[in-house]
């Protein structure tokens, strides 16, 4: 934990592991390592919570194809105004998930097609979120106010 001049308490904390939907746990661990010290209510940590699977799991699943890959993952919480920055990043295939046009929620379950509905909840579910593809790598930052 870092304490800023201005007394904000500030926690970075990263890791590396297996894009495998096994390691969801060790995700769900490391975020609640971050969070420990700060003070989240329900709603927030439960949309956090969705996010942070969707997006790790769509990395699991569709980042390396058939091969196993590493999934890195940074987070930094701070406490003035309390937020979350996470920031993924995989070497695999090159996906910007923000080009996926939005589902049309409106359209019956028949007429709607199949996909696209979680990288909209995750946008609905964060104050800002980007991508970008450097140095062979997608990096997707998220931020969301806590």
């Amino acid at each position: 934990m870092i304490i800023s001049e201005r007394g904000c308490k500030i926690l970075r904390k990263e890791i590396t592991i297996d894009a495998t939907v096994e390691n969801m746990t060790v995700v769900n661990d490391f975020i609640d390592e971050l969070l420990a010290s700060f003070a989240v209510s329900m709603k927030k940590r439960m949309q956090l919570d969705l996010v942070v699977e969707e997006i790790f799991v769509n990395i699991a699943h569709y980042a390396y194809g058939e091969q196993t890959g590493k999934a890195y993952l940074q987070g930094t919480v701070s406490d003035e105004p309390t937020t979350i920055e996470l920031i993924f990043c995989d070497e695999g295939i090159p996906y910007n998930p923000l080009e996926q046009k939005d589902p049309n929620i409106e359209a019956s379950v028949e007429e709607r097609q199949i996909g696209g509905l979680g990288i909209f909840l995750v946008k609905k579910n964060v104050d800002n979120i980007a991508y970008e593809y450097k140095d062979g790598k997608n990096i997707l930052t998220i931020k969301k106010n806590l």
